[in-house]
């Protein structure tokens, strides 16, 4: 319920619809910036810029998770060789393959929904004193500080954010934030250092989709780089660190408002946003365009000695080997597509 009027409308509503006065109505001037502190405004406008991101990097999500199950169905038997240690391990699929990438995806997509997009209201030190008072001394019916509360939740209500207490010192939306979005970078890292690796002209088992001069050397013609897949690393490589420093910030945040650690998180969030958000673009491109080469997968399975692992199974209990050595990998690839299927199906 919205609270009473007039305060609703001159205290805060000019700001949540500008965050600024000069256009604001001249009989609500001066009331611009009362009962609300700096980092208020700042911690609501950080909710409402996160909030645009998550959003983007969630349908980004979706359409690998799309992509990625497409993948996985084509290829659940196609056969390749799984490699340890970088060394040459057992036999598997690239369906199973591609399985753990969208598992890796579904969960980074799953962390990023529950991430929480909360408004900051809570005046100079956290207490809602200075709204509290206006409503008291303006004789407003009720109990002046559930009104300075409620006006609280309706400004979270307009802007689209969660309702919440004030976090001025309590800096988890931000961290939550920046976890999410590296589970994110992460995922898609592990899926860019399998693609830089298989791509190596030597295994050639897959490659990034043509795109014209992208990746071209001007000097090499017979080169083509994973171009893609190196952004998208680099992005992994570089959101943890930027990462720990928000946690670090969130540490050090002190008193009731912190000198400090929160004015830290500002670049280092930017930047963490900003790369998430291109990175997720690259790697919804990177799977549309990803060129899978069955034959060269064949062919290295075909030359190396993989059953010994089966043999020495065999040779536990006395036995002959079995005609395959693919394991559970059918009923592994059947669950993530499951769990895929019912993630696409719950935003539908």
């Amino acid at each position: 319920m919205l609270p009473p009027q007039p305060l609703g409308d001159l205290l805060w509503r000019p700001i949540i619809l500008q965050f600024g006065g000069d256009q604001a109505p001249a009989a609500a001037r001066r009331w611009i910036h009362r009962g609300l502190t700096s980092q208020d405004v700042v911690d609501t406008a950080l909710s409402l810029t996160t909030r645009a991101a998550l959003q983007q990097l969630g349908t980004d999500l979706l359409d690998q998770i799309s992509t990625l199950s497409t993948l996985v169905e084509t290829h659940r038997h196609t056969h390749m060789v799984a490699r340890t240690l970088t060394q040459h391990a057992v036999p598997t699929t690239f369906g199973a393959k591609a399985a753990t990438w969208l598992s890796g995806v579904i969960g980074a997509y799953e962390q990023l929904v529950a991430v929480s997009a909360p408004v900051q209201i809570g005046g100079a030190a956290g207490t809602l004193a200075a709204s509290t008072e206006l409503a008291r001394l303006q004789n407003l019916p009720g109990d002046p500080a559930q009104i300075s509360i409620d006006l609280a939740h309706a400004t979270a209500e307009i802007l689209g954010l969660d309702p919440s207490l004030p976090w001025h010192t309590e800096r988890s939306p931000v961290t939550s934030a920046a976890d999410a979005m590296v589970r994110c970078t992460d995922a898609w890292g592990r899926i860019a250092a399998d693609v830089i690796t298989l791509g190596r002209p030597e295994i050639d088992e897959v490659s990034e989709g043509h795109s014209d001069g992208r990746g071209k050397s001007s000097t090499m013609p017979h080169k083509r780089n994973p171009v893609l897949a190196i952004l998208i690393r680099r992005a992994a490589i570089a959101a943890p660190p930027l990462a720990a420093t928000l946690h670090t910030a969130a540490a050090l945040a002190n008193d009731e408002r912190p000198d400090g650690a929160w004015h830290a998180e500002w670049d280092t969030l930017r930047t963490l946003v900003r790369r998430t958000v291109v990175a997720g673009s690259q790697c919804r491109e990177l799977l549309a365009g990803l060129d899978v080469h069955p034959d060269r997968m064949a062919v290295h399975l075909e030359a190396t000695a993989v059953p010994t692992e089966q043999q020495a199974m065999a040779e536990v209990v006395e036995k002959s080997p079995s005609a395959t050595y693919f394991g559970a990998v059918d009923h592994l690839i059947a669950a993530a597509l499951d769990r895929a299927h019912r993630t696409l199906k719950d935003v539908t």
